[in-house]
């Protein structure tokens, strides 16, 4: 077993590097959401460009959640 800086160092690395994935996710789910709404309601392209910013901040959110966390990880681990 890896002494306990280590592992949060570990930890810390697994986190920050699922924060690209987690963007991209972010913006395709706002960006899909955003157009069938639009396909719903007739409103083509106002809630699709909404629907694209919300899951651009969305993703913006969890990145610093995301540094935050492993910062914290960090700091704990030594």
């Amino acid at each position: 077993m890896a002494p306990s800086g280590e592992q949060g160092t570990w930890k810390a690395l697994g986190e920050l590097s699922s924060i690209g994935l987690t963007l991209v996710v972010a913006t395709v789910i706002g960006l899909v959401g955003g157009y069938y709404a639009d396909r719903w309601l007739g409103t083509t392209p106002w809630l699709l460009l909404l629907g694209l910013v919300l899951g651009i901040v969305a993703g913006f959110v969890n990145l610093f959640r995301s540094v935050k966390r492993a910062e914290r990880e960090l700091d704990d681990s030594r």
